[in-house]
């Protein structure tokens, strides 16, 4: 039941879409954020635009107030995270392996 919890409290609605951010996504996989990334970019047309986005300027700076997770100290914000909707999450899971 936490683990549920845990993931809800991680899952966003950024333009009309249920997201989560690839950082998130890197700690419940238990890789870097880097890996994840270089996993998207080696497969990336298994990604279309409805499966992943980068969050704009704008997106990022509203929702980064109202994040809190241990995974914070480690991201570089001077990059705007991937947004994963629930397709691209899915996909995720088969790249990853």
């Amino acid at each position: 039941m936490e683990i549920i919890q845990s993931i809800q409290n991680r899952i966003y609605i950024v333009r009309g879409s249920r997201i989560m951010l690839d950082f998130d996504l890197a700690d419940l996989y238990e890789v870097q954020t880097k890996v994840l990334n270089q996993a998207v970019k080696r497969n990336e047309k298994r990604f279309p635009s409805d499966f992943m986005f980068r969050l704009t300027d704008i997106e990022w700076l509203t929702m980064r107030s109202q994040i809190v997770t241990a995974s914070q100290a480690k991201r570089n914000f001077n990059v705007n995270p991937y947004a994963f909707t629930e397709q691209g999450i899915a996909m995720l899971s088969s790249v990853l392996r």
